[in-house]
């Protein structure tokens, strides 16, 4: 079926959701996630697919075995994108990232070696504020307060260097364009001006 949007119903699911995060509440409204908020991110994602990779949406279960918050069921509903994009609806309206959330030990070691480098390190400096230039956001997870080991606390990329993950990101909040198709063309605008990124990361760092 083609993408439409998301209706007023889904969103109403998740203000209800975060305000009663419980068993009875999911199983009393559970016929509105699947048809309303489930149906439609399916949709979205297999149209997506063939222009930016397989999709995987999440469930929407919580783990709560490590986590101080017990309520076990998510207030947004999120999918993966070809390994490098990200899509999620909450009742604060669409979002979108792309890029890398989290680096292991290698791949770390290699994106601080790639941003070190004078060409490959430009390369990426200019990739981000072309997509700041474009109203996204960048963000560095897992920060560290101060340089890595062995890389100067002077260097001129330390803010780049300093990062465990890299992403883009895109925010919009609740507006009629939101319940129909027009939801699906924010969101490739998005994965297209976040493509470079995308492709350094996989050049350089993920490999």
């Amino acid at each position: 079926m083609a993408f439409s949007g998301w209706p007023e119903e889904a969103l109403d699911f998740y203000d209800g959701l975060a305000a009663d995060n419980t068993r009875t509440y999911w199983t009393a409204h559970k016929a509105i996630y699947t048809d309303k908020s489930l149906r439609p991110m399916t949709d979205l994602a297999e149209e997506l697919a063939a222009e930016f990779g397989e999709p995987k949406i999440f469930r929407p279960y919580r783990d709560v075995r490590f986590s101080p918050d017990k309520t076990p069921y998510k207030t947004h509903i999120g999918a993966v994108v070809g390994g490098t994009g990200y899509v999620q609806l909450s009742a604060e309206g669409l979002g979108a990232g792309a890029g890398m959330w989290q680096m292991d030990p290698e791949q770390l070691a290699r994106y601080r070696q790639a941003v070190v480098s004078d060409r490959l390190g430009t390369e990426l400096e200019e990739i981000v504020a072309e997509i700041e230039k474009a109203d996204c956001t960048i963000h560095g997870h897992g920060a560290l307060k101060s340089a890595p080991r062995g890389y100067p606390a002077d260097h001129p990329r330390i803010t780049l260097l300093r990062y465990k993950g890299l992403t883009a990101w895109k925010q919009w909040p609740v507006e009629p364009w939101l319940e129909s198709a027009q939801a699906k063309g924010r969101v490739v605008s998005f994965f297209r001006t976040a493509q470079p990124l995308c492709s350094w990361l996989s050049s350089n760092v993920r490999r």
